[in-house]
């Protein structure tokens, strides 16, 4: 019989050495972004980009599993913890909402452009992130909605905003979009839930590379199946590239899903998310100074609010109790 380990404080990180890690871990996701452009602009065919970017992560989080001591014992705890229901049986799934999310960048950039997919995904997982700790469905617990943590969520969207203004285009119509911008909503509203799932997880699991494989096999799955179909329709793109960068997009994958599944069990969703979402602009900002894409102009609101963003995350950690902002104004009326 598998023994399922249990969350205990020693296994925590604290808030100062968690949140550094989330804010390092959101550093990889625009070099992955931009490694898989790329590549889907090589094959051709954004599915296919996807499906190659999932299936080396599958790969690499597989060898892992099989040659680590930690890997092996997460392996043989996967099958007794969803058997015995330790925790949803649905969350095996959670990797299927990385392939939305996928999914969702390879349909709509062209649609919307960069920046109103970025602001639309952020503000997804941000109002998301906030409802996910207050059902306590991630590893943490309950965690209530206070003053600050809104006001947090709220400086991180308009921050994240203005950051991407730069990018956006003046001829757009507005009425166009508004239905291509649901599934980056969509698809960044669930990633909280993602996160939560996949912290549970790994707490039954006893390693986040474990939850870290089976986001893999269900992302893949789904992700080659949509190829599949697409190339039944369509045909086949072009051959795969040479040069060994471009798989790299998966192997940056492992990476922020495993950290990722780690750091919600100490920070919560919230902060865990918002966490990535500033290291994320700190991470594009640098792209663009020191590796440029043709067009790339960095202007001073990009700048300015990235640097919101971050103070944004600090806010939203402050430890103001509930209720305080209501006893000072209770005292002033005094």
């Amino acid at each position: 019989m598998v023994t399922v380990p249990q969350p205990s404080p020693r296994s925590a990180l604290p808030l100062p050495v968690g949140l550094p890690i989330a804010v390092a871990t959101g550093l990889v996701i625009p070099l992955q972004g931009r490694i898989n452009g790329a590549l889907g602009a090589k094959l051709d065919d954004g599915i296919a980009a996807a499906v190659v970017s999932f299936t080396t992560g599958l790969v690499l989080i597989s060898a892992i599993s099989l040659a680590t001591p930690k890997g092996r014992a997460g392996l043989q705890r996967i099958i007794p913890a969803v058997r015995n229901r330790s925790f949803p049986r649905f969350y095996v799934l959670a990797g299927a909402i990385g392939a939305l999310f996928v999914f969702a960048q390879s349909f709509t950039v062209a649609l919307l452009g960069v920046a109103l997919f970025t602001v639309a995904a952020v503000t997804g997982q941000t109002l998301s992130g906030l409802l996910v700790d207050r059902m306590g469905i991630g590893p943490g617990g309950r965690r209530a909605i206070t003053g600050v943590r809104v006001l947090g969520s709220v400086l991180t969207v308009t921050a994240v905003a203005w950051a991407v203004s730069p990018r956006f285009g003046g001829d757009a119509d507005i009425a166009s979009l508004v239905l291509p911008v649901l599934l980056p909503l969509a698809a960044g509203f669930l990633m909280s839930f993602q996160q939560a799932m996949n912290g549970t997880a790994t707490v039954h699991y006893g390693t986040p590379v474990a939850a870290t494989l089976v986001n893999f096999i269900a992302g893949s799955t789904i992700l080659w199946i949509a190829w599949l179909i697409k190339l039944a329709v369509a045909g086949p793109g072009n051959p795969l590239p040479a040069e060994w960068w471009y798989y790299l997009g998966g192997p940056m994958g492992c990476i922020f899903i495993g950290l990722a599944a780690l750091l919600v069990r100490s920070l919560g969703v919230l902060i865990t998310g918002l966490g990535m979402i500033a290291g994320q602009l700190v991470g594009s900002l640098v792209l663009d100074v020191v590796i440029p894409s043709p067009g790339t102009v960095v202007a001073l609101p990009t700048v300015l609010g990235t640097i919101l963003t971050l103070a944004a995350i600090i806010v939203a950690t402050l430890p103001w109790p509930r209720g305080a902002f209501a006893r000072r104004g209770a005292a002033k009326g005094r």
